[in-house]
């Protein structure tokens, strides 16, 4: 939201007051309080009728930094609010002058001064954001030239700005599909339904991340109003509605531990099970589908040799009208029980579409509206509309029996073997004249009703099925969300452009907090040629999870051409036995918040030219992947310095710069950085399997005097097996604790003699076969 017109001066009507000193200071054990007159105090009459800003200054952790800035304190509406991990406040340690008040949080400082009031944010001594003359304010809209505000709180906002430095660059703010670095847009924290190609987002984080090392959170469910590097070219900014304003400013210093320390205070995002890493394959939403045709899609995936691991149902598993009651329409499906049984009995698990709005036609209206379930208008009646389904209502998480209501009609399908569920939509959810059991400020449930939503889903699932095991498909999500995996990134169409804002938008959403994201491949909207379809499964099958997706038409590989079905069964089988690699980079994920797929930037900070580079990312800490946009089939891919070795070739790049090739639809930029181990396991049939036994673990590139290590975890995430590697000159000394067998692979390395282990040259790699324990020197 924008208040200025220009540099000087501000909109018609818009009065700006911005503290001017600190007038009282109250020091105490773990928090600052700063009484903050919005004129110059010169006498005592000017302490009377004007406008007094409060600020509290906490840490709830080390190198974080809470400011709460209130105008009306008692104005404050603290329901609902984020779900933060928020224990005792830390001591602080205060310096306070006549001049200049610093507080200290690790290596984090925040100084203000008295006189001329500013706000600098440094990490040890160097200036990393700062807030000057008018960049706090409380901002009144309607103003009538009074020097004090009438007491309304209409039309009135607290705003902030934090300065960028040159060179600064901005991301996250969710799943957003415009630019990947945000400078120069302005962004509302507002949960939309508009598909993958507008500037609306299903998943809005109040959260920026920069790459000087520092991240926002902005403390507000309901609008939140960004404008980056766009009213003030030097700011970033943003305001609210109301009388205060609450935001973290957490320091690194570098990307990944601002994402680790913003998911200690959101949540780390939940461990999926291994097998729904696997391949996923949905009826589609329209389509016309019954059980012969659900079996149909399932054997012909297994006889054509496609390991399919999870199928899904989508929206008409119910009766058209009917949405939701849970109930299967036995026109098409009637034996659903048995149907389930002999799904599972070839290998499969079960997810099944829902969402939280109940149809008029619904069996469960009338007992959710005689039971007061729904939210309601204000003058008591049942919130309904005709958007999506006819007079559908909205369930009220807020009223705990709604929630177990909910949950208790879902549990019955989980008993007749649904494994999981596809928790969509979420996004439009009213706010004008409705009301809700506890009393929630409906503006802030806007964005907050996703969290509620999938929050009770999820705790259901892993009630049911064993924490772990819990696992959705959502698709809307606000602050925490992570803690419910998995989402993915909505509806998309069907081509070259809709499948790169579709990666835009999803590794925007992991540098906001989130470690794991699908698409739906090939598209939602419309149908792709097959040329898309192939690129878009390279791309799917190398995504933390992986479904076949459309709308109105099937996405089973054989009804675009022969050589999709060759596509689908090479990237499900690669990513199978990438699973150990995969499954240590998910578990490293739940504990750091660092996401399976990662931004260049975030990868590779120091590099420049990774600030903008937005197609392609990183999977885990060790792999380059770099989808083909084209049907030219040339893919395009910036490395980094060092050295770079194609998974699939063999053959080594040297970074810093970029590659233009040629690529088949069985290869995609798959590259692997110098001094990695990367371990696969001895399947390509399935997803979960015993990651230790047989693992093949390749060392790639190691330097001189550098070290290389990894960890095989199985799938009761204990380690199973470790390796490390040093070089020195032109020897590695191995050392593996283990008691599988294993075998270590040496990527174009040739030994020359190897101390332990069963020796065979394949080609130009080293391959040593051994059991147990292991300590040996590799002479080349």
């Amino acid at each position: 939201m924008k208040f200025s017109n220009g540099c000087w001066l501000q909109k018609e009507g818009c009065g700006c007051f911005a503290p001017r000193e600190v007038y009282f200071t109250k020091i105490e054990d773990t928090k600052v309080t700063l009484c903050a007159p919005t004129i110059h105090i010169t006498q005592r009459g000017d302490t009377l009728g004007c406008i007094n800003l409060t600020l509290e200054i906490t840490s709830p952790a080390p190198e974080i930094m809470r400011v709460r800035t209130y105008h009306y304190k008692g104005a404050v509406v603290n329901t609902p609010s984020f779900d933060l991990e928020l224990n005792d406040e830390l001591p602080l340690q205060v310096e306070d002058s006549e001049e200049v008040i610093k507080i200290t949080s690790g290596s984090l400082t925040l100084a203000i001064t008295k006189k001329n009031f500013s706000m600098t944010y440094s990490r040890n001594g160097e200036v990393i954001t700062k807030s000057t003359g008018r960049d706090l304010a409380l901002m009144k809209t309607d103003w009538k030239g009074l020097p004090y505000d009438s007491g309304d709180n209409e039309e009135t906002y607290i705003r902030q700005m934090l300065s960028l430095s040159v060179g600064e660059l901005v991301y996250g703010m969710g799943e957003r599909f415009t630019p990947f670095v945000k400078n120069g847009q302005s962004v509302d924290i507002w949960n939309a339904d508009g598909g993958t190609s507008t500037e609306q987002s299903y998943k809005n984080i109040p959260f920026y991340i920069t790459n000087k090392g520092y991240g926002v959170l902005v403390n507000h469910p309901e609008k939140v109003s960004f404008e980056v590097a766009t009213e003030m070219v030097t700011r970033t900014e943003f305001s609210v509605e109301g009388s205060y304003l609450d935001f973290f400013l957490i320091n690194g210093p570098t990307m990944k531990e601002v994402l680790t320390r913003y998911t200690d205070l959101t949540g780390k995002p939940s461990l999926p099970a291994p097998w729904t890493f696997g391949l996923w394959l949905s009826t589609s939403f329209t389509t016309n589908y019954d059980e012969d045709t659900v079996m149909s899609f399932v054997d012909g995936m297994i006889n054509r040799g496609i390991p399919l691991r999870t199928f899904h149902f989508d929206c008409f598993w119910m009766k058209e009208f009917h949405w939701s009651d849970f109930i299967w329409d036995s026109r098409v499906f009637p034996d659903p029980e048995g149907m389930l049984k002999r799904i599972k009995a070839k290998g499969l698990n079960i997810c099944v579409w829902i969402n939280s709005y109940i149809g008029q036609e619904s069996c469960l209206f009338d007992e959710g509206m005689e039971k007061g379930y729904f939210i309601k208008r204000t003058n008591g009646q049942v919130w309904q509309w005709d958007m999506w389904q006819p007079g559908m209502a909205i369930v009220d998480f807020t009223n705990p029996a709604a929630y177990k209501w909910f949950q208790d009609k879902l549990e019955i399908l989980l008993d007749m073997g649904v494994d999981c569920f596809k928790t969509d939509f979420g996004e439009r959810i009213p706010t004008e004249n409705v009301m809700y059991f506890d009393g929630s400020d409906p503006k802030k449930m806007h964005n907050y009703y996703t969290y509620l939503y999938n929050k009770c889903v999820y705790e259901l699932l892993e009630r049911k099925r064993g924490k772990g095991e819990a696992v959705l498909f959502a698709r809307s999500a606000t602050v925490g969300g992570q803690k419910f995996p998995v989402h993915w990134g909505g509806d998309c169409w069907s081509d070259y452009e809709s499948m790169e804002e579709s990666l835009r938008g999803g590794l925007s959403l992991m540098m906001s907090g989130f470690g794991f994201w699908a698409h739906d491949i090939g598209g939602f909207e419309s149908t792709s040629t097959a040329d898309v379809y192939k690129r878009w499964v390279a791309f799917g099958l190398l995504s933390s999870h992986s479904r076949l997706h459309g709308s109105s038409s099937y996405r089973v590989p054989w009804v675009y051409d022969d050589e999709a079905v060759d596509v689908v069964r090479f990237f499900t089988r690669l990513k199978a036995k990438l699973m150990p690699y995969l499954y240590k980079t998910a578990i490293d994920t739940s504990r750091s918040g660092i996401p399976t797929m990662r931004s260049m930037v975030l990868e590779y900070t120091e590099d420049k030219t990774c600030h903008f580079v937005d197609k392609q990312y990183m999977l885990g800490d060790n792999l380059l992947v770099a989808p083909v946009f084209n049907e030219e089939s040339i893919a395009e891919y910036y490395l980094p310095k060092g050295t770079w070795t194609d998974f699939f070739t063999g053959e080594e790049k040297e970074g810093a710069g970029w590659i233009k090739e040629k690529h088949g639809y069985l290869s995609i930029p798959l590259m692997v950085k110098e001094n990695s181990i990367v371990s696969l396991g001895s399947h390509d049939d399935k997803p979960d399997y015993d990651y230790g036994e047989n693992a093949e673990l390749r060392l790639y590139s190691l330097k001189n005097g550098k070290e290389a290590s990894t960890v095989i975890y199985g799938m009761d995430r204990k380690e199973e097996i470790s390796m490390k590697a040093v070089r020195n000159e032109n020897q590695i000394q191995i050392t593996v604790k283990s008691n599988k067998a294993y075998t270590i692979r040496l990527v174009n390395l040739i030994a020359i003699s190897v101390s332990q282990g069963e020796v065979k040259i394949d080609k130009k790699d080293t391959i040593i076969t051994l059991c147990g324990n292991a300590d040996f020197t590799v002479t080349f």
